[in-house]
């Protein structure tokens, strides 16, 4: 890769990641409550959360991500090695249509649990076998709950080696390794890092606020709730 475009691919995305984190922010995507924290999936509880779900209401902000996906799917995935995209439930879904709408590929989503039998029990859609699928969700956190999406694509005879996703938190090394065990690369719009530096600049939190959640950034798994 020449010297040029690997320029031009750093300048993407960084106007990608600055565009996305305001998209969060002028949606009120982003959540601070540290006295009622949050709680993942993993039982991890934490003082913010983004809300990509909102996005769906917001029909020119949804688009401009979209087109922001579609672009970044053609750098740094190449168009050529997507047959299908899939969304996984239930969160992933409609953007995967958007996107496969773009990329004028078959759309499929898959269920977080398997519905009757045989290979295609927890895929819905038209998936050929030896298909290369492009994996479409809302976030990346720890990166678990794209392993389950990961082994439905496979067991139904599709390959998989890229997942894509508008928001990553960016603050836990298991959501990258643990895919990356499985030979998928984690491609992501911005990250909780680009949302709080925006934020930051345009005064969007209040000091403490700031501190707050920086603190729980820089140190998730020593992170506590404040005492009442």
């Amino acid at each position: 890769m020449s010297e040029q475009r690997i320029t031009m691919n750093s300048n993407f995305a960084r106007d990608a990641a600055e565009i996305t984190a305001g998209i969060l922010l002028e949606t009120a995507c982003v959540n601070f409550s540290p006295d009622a924290p949050f709680t993942f999936t993993s039982g991890r509880r934490s003082p913010v959360y983004i809300d990509c779900r909102k996005l769906i209401s917001f029909p020119r902000a949804r688009a401009k991500l979209m087109d922001l996906m579609t672009e970044m799917v053609t750098r740094q995935i190449g168009h050529e090695s997507v047959d299908a995209v899939a969304g996984g439930e239930t969160a992933g879904i409609p953007f995967a249509a958007w996107i496969s709408e773009r990329l004028s590929l078959p759309m499929l989503y898959i269920r977080k649990k398997p519905k009757g039998f045989g290979r295609m029990a927890q895929i819905e859609g038209d998936l050929k076998e030896g298909s290369k699928v492009l994996l479409v969700e809302d976030l990346a956190s720890e990166g678990t709950s794209k392993l389950n999406f990961i082994q439905a694509i496979r067991t139904a005879g599709a390959e998989i080696a890229h997942t894509i996703v508008i928001f990553h938190y960016g603050i836990f090394p298991s959501s990258v390794t643990s895919l990356a065990a499985e030979g998928v690369s984690l491609h992501a719009l911005a990250t909780w890092h680009d949302v709080l530096d925006l934020a930051n600049r345009r005064g969007s939190f209040t000091s403490a606020q700031y501190q707050a959640i920086k603190a729980f950034l820089d140190a998730p798994d020593q992170w506590t709730a404040p005492t009442p």
